[in-house]
């Protein structure tokens, strides 16, 4: 009895240090503000409304000054401050529960950082700070797709899809027939006559080489966690490329030019091309034979000449 007696006794005074300390603790927390919040990432669609929470967990302060700022694009400004909503958020926000922050109707253009804070001179430690992200879910609207309409067997093709206002930015996903097309052909047996791969970040769609199995109705469809969009189906053909047929209209153009040709220069050695107006102005008028001028006075009423000589 006596020894386990001792035995409790030397428990007790081993357990004192830890029980110092923990009272040292939380002697040391009392007086100091401490901030905490119930959601720190929030997020909400576009034009409902949004709480970001901050709520003071121990102050002794009675009347701490609080403020909210917003940071966006390496920029930082009031949203809170000096008792009053400032900024793009006046007249749709407001404080509550002492501390924390209700906006309404809320814009893609509020997601953004959310700092908390508060200052509480009569405690030990006076200032305390909470940062919140909130984003803002935007619907996508319909994406514009781009499809040829025609491509020759063995060529590539490219098909384009792009979404610019939904937040966060969509994912995409071709459909041809109806049918969901796979990120890379080669994973799905369906398509094993098929050589093309999707970026669904990006919205592209590329074949290698298209073949007559790729005809068909195209459409995109963009998406992301506030809903989802789509495109207009487009058609596009795949045909076979004639050579016989290129090869055949190409010899028939050149020898339509070739006929062309004999046909001009025969046509300009008869004389076909010489001016007759011009022959006919040679003839009325020859040529007046050199060293003699003619030379018509009125006494002699007549053409008299006179030779001349060229030293």
């Amino acid at each position: 009895m006596a020894l386990r007696l001792q035995r409790r006794g030397f428990q007790l005074c081993a357990r004192l240090p830890d029980f110092f300390l923990m009272l040292l603790f939380k002697g040391c927390l009392i007086g100091a503000v401490n901030l905490k919040s119930s959601n720190r990432n929030p997020v909400v669609p576009e034009f409902e409304s949004v709480e970001l929470s901050c709520i003071i967990t121990d102050s002794q302060t009675h009347n701490p000054r609080i403020e909210w700022k917003k940071i966006q694009d390496a920029q930082t400004t009031y949203v809170f401050f000096d008792n009053k909503i400032q900024g793009d958020l006046a007249g749709r926000a407001e404080l509550f529960g002492q501390t924390s922050l209700k906006i309404w109707n809320v814009t893609r253009t509020d997601s953004a950082l959310y700092r908390c804070e508060v200052v509480a001179r009569n405690d030990r430690k006076e200032m305390d700070e909470i940062v919140i992200e909130l984003t803002v879910q935007v619907k996508p609207v319909p994406p514009v797709c781009r499809v040829p309409k025609a491509v020759p067997v063995g060529k590539a093709a490219t098909l384009s899809c792009q979404e610019r206002e939904g937040h966060p930015p969509p994912h995409y996903s071709w459909y041809r027939n109806d049918l969901p097309l796979p990120k890379d052909s080669r994973t799905n047996p369906r398509f094993k006559n098929s050589s093309f791969l999707m970026n669904t970040e990006t919205g592209t769609l590329e074949f290698s080489a298209v073949h007559k199995e790729d005809s068909g109705r195209y459409y995109c469809i963009a998406s992301n966690d506030a809903g989802s969009a789509k495109c207009e189906e487009q058609e596009m053909e795949v045909y076979d490329l004639n050579i016989g047929g290129i090869i055949g209209g190409v010899l028939v153009v050149l020898a339509v030019l070739t006929l062309i040709t004999v046909g001009i220069c025969c046509a300009y050695r008869r004389g076909y091309f010489i001016n007759n107006k011009q022959s006919e102005e040679s003839y009325k008028n020859p040529g007046k034979p050199d060293g003699v001028n003619y030379i018509r006075t009125d006494e002699e009423g007549d053409f008299r000449h006179k030779s001349s000589f060229v030293i």
